[in-house]
């Protein structure tokens, strides 16, 4: 079931990216290990951002990864990525779950000697179920001999084309925190931060992240106002960046008790987050739940339907909460865990015990057993 015609006859993976963020660098060295472990040799293969990705400056070096053409069509929404002659040798080709990515549909339905595998959510979970393009991309799903899913929230979506779940291997997608953690457990004073923010209350929120309409910043505001009116102490701090800035510095600008930091990465990113004693984001949450379970700071968000897949790593009660979608019940739900000093302090323990099962690591641990699991099981596309 192995093709062995390589170097030191290792099984050997081909990943496809259509190009590497540097978040995905870490993951990639930690899956190499991991392969290397069980006697597997893992090439990875990326190109080039298209225009408007290329402003985000967020792109990653992996010393030993191969470069491969990308031609943009259409303005970016058409990517052709021939891979073919890397393909050769190989056991298995991973690729991304994109519509935009259409070479990867003739390696799906025409080269069938090679076992193929998509990544993804299993479906656009902000878009149209019900359009053309939704309903094309749920039937090149089925072409596919695994899938690795982000989640346990994608299975059903997957299994919901027809595709069967002893196929898939769920990886719990992530991304490396652990700068993040050694700068928030070398913290050693949390008043001096306070001093310098111009924090002097005891019931501190913070916001960190991208100020754009899914992540509902006027609904957020709103509520501050709200959670304010009923703990006098309440103080909030917002970080980041996006088109909805302006709504964020006009609202700190008329209330001092809620403080703009603009961007923050690193130190200054643990810093406001070991201040704070809860993280309030009630738009959509994706792997920003990650710097809640390291930095112990539970996140409140809200049923808004927005979110991405990650948010099922967020158990209600237990190391965060979901409110029902409306103002009250959220600010509510904000003041109630404010006023619960025991419970707020159970669920930064929990918070920190998801740290350890959601990582990295763990990631790569998991898309190794998949990828193992797939080598040793006959091909599936051929006979369906």
């Amino acid at each position: 079931m192995i093709n062995k015609n390589v170097k030191n006859d290792f099984p050997s993976v081909l990943f496809v990216q259509r190009r590497l963020p540097h978040y995905r660098v870490p993951f990639f060295e930690a899956l190499k290990r991991e392969l290397f472990a069980r006697g597997c040799h893992l090439r990875v293969l990326h190109g080039l951002p298209n225009k408007e990705e290329l402003l985000k400056n967020d792109s990653g070096v992996l010393p030993w990864a191969e470069n491969l053409p990308n031609h943009y069509f259409l303005g970016g929404k058409i990517c052709w990525q021939p891979f073919y002659a890397q393909s050769r040798g190989a056991d298995l080709v991973i690729c991304s779950h994109e519509n935009k990515l259409v070479f990867n549909l003739v390696f799906q339905y025409f080269y069938t000697k090679i076992k193929f595998a998509l990544l993804g959510h299993g479906a656009n979970l902000q878009g149209n179920i019900n359009s053309l393009r939704e309903k094309f991309k749920r039937r090149a799903a089925k072409k596919a001999d695994w899938w690795f899913a982000y989640t346990s929230m994608s299975l059903p979506l997957i299994t919901g084309f027809g595709f069967p779940d002893n196929r898939i291997t769920i990886v719990n997608n992530s991304i490396d925190t652990n700068e993040l953690s050694l700068h928030f457990n070398a913290i050693d004073d949390i008043e001096a931060i306070k001093r310098r923010l111009g924090l002097a209350g005891n019931s501190i929120g913070v916001f960190i992240g991208s100020f754009y309409n899914e992540k509902r910043i006027d609904f957020l505001l709103k509520s501050l106002v709200l959670i304010k009116e009923k703990i006098p102490d309440f103080e909030m701090i917002l970080a980041g960046d996006g088109i909805d800035r302006h709504l964020v510095e006009a609202f700190c600008a008329e209330h001092s008790w809620a403080k703009y930091v603009g961007l923050v990465k690193g130190m200054a990113k643990a810093e406001i987050l070991a201040v704070a004693d809860l993280m309030l984001n009630p738009g959509l949450v994706g792997l920003s739940i990650l710097d809640s379970f390291v930095c112990a700071t539970p996140m409140l968000t809200t049923d808004c339907g927005l979110h991405s897949p990650e948010v099922v790593y967020l158990n209600h009660g237990v190391n965060g909460i979901f409110s029902k979608n409306t103002l009250p019940d959220y600010s509510a739900a904000v003041v109630n865990l404010f006023n619960n000093a025991d419970k707020l302090a159970e669920m930064k323990v929990a918070c920190l015990q998801s740290s350890r099962y959601f990582n990295v690591e763990n990631m790569a641990k998991n898309f190794a057993d998949g990828i193992m699991e797939c080598l040793n099981m006959p091909a599936y596309r051929k006979e369906h």
